[in-house]
């Protein structure tokens, strides 16, 4: 017995085996079994249709607050502008602002007329509203941040213009809704409410994205950006755009 129990420590006790001049150790390990194997496979596959089902309509919102103020992005297709057209004529709004920075091309700011600000009013004003209605506030912002740089302009635009605000309706296209009124509600504060209207593109149907390169391929892209926006952002402001605020500020100062 004594025997058995000393044998049974010496094996307990057996150094590995090594290979490779001491390089690598064989040791035991666990691992899965086939039922083991099983559940997780059902498991990934049960996340995977969550994400294919949830990601979608998480993105994709629509949150309209009381407010007299319509705010376009000027870089949407003109699919988004007709809508845009056909909610500020069915709602009670005073003015629609049309946002943007550089139009994509151009190699960075030229003028306020070659930024999608502009380009957004143009075709605002050819499907049917009034010029006297519409208002371009452009942003001379071209990188990642471009979202936020228009909302940072419009901030700018109603402090200098005087133009009081509490809440916003943006218009956009319905991947990016999230994340516009999270950048729009990070640059006006929370004196501002945001709301968004995020308009469902023709070329696919959004329940069935999957099927579809182009919603693949936004469905990820708008993903990644949201992750980076939540998670990684962190605002900023150009040059010009902290000085126009510095003076707006002034010009408050002085009036009072």
């Amino acid at each position: 017995m004594q025997n058995s129990v000393a044998s049974s420590g010496r094996l307990a006790q057996a150094p590995p085996v090594r290979a490779m001049w001491g390089v690598f150790d064989r040791k035991e390990r666990w691992s899965l079994s086939w039922r083991g194997r099983l559940i997780l496979a059902s498991a990934v596959l049960l996340l995977g249709a969550l994400v294919l089902k949830g990601v979608y309509p998480f993105l994709a919102i629509t949150h309209r607050v009381s407010a007299d103020v319509l705010v376009v992005e000027g870089w949407v297709h003109e699919y988004t502008i007709r809508a845009a057209v056909d909610e500020f004529r069915s709602g009670s709004y005073r003015h629609v602002f049309a946002t943007g920075g550089p139009v994509v091309g151009t190699g960075g700011y030229i003028n306020d007329f070659y930024t999608s600000a502009s380009v957004g009013a143009d075709l605002l004003i050819k499907n049917g509203l009034a010029s006297e209605s519409v208002q371009m506030v452009p942003s001379r912002v071209m990188d990642r941040d471009r979202t936020y740089g228009s909302a940072v302009a419009l901030r700018n635009w109603l402090r200098e213009h005087n133009v009081p605000v509490s809440g916003i309706n943006v218009i956009t296209e319905d991947l990016h809704a999230r994340r516009t009124r999270l950048l729009f509600q990070e640059a006006l504060g929370d004196e501002v409410k945001v709301g968004v209207i995020g308009i469902p593109s023709p070329d696919y149907d959004a329940k069935r994205w999957w099927r579809y390169s182009d919603g693949v391929r936004e469905v990820i892209g708008e993903s990644i950006a949201y992750v980076y926006a939540k998670v990684f952002f962190r605002p900023s402001e150009s040059m010009r755009e902290k000085k126009a605020a510095a003076a707006s500020h002034a010009n408050g100062k002085n009036s009072g």
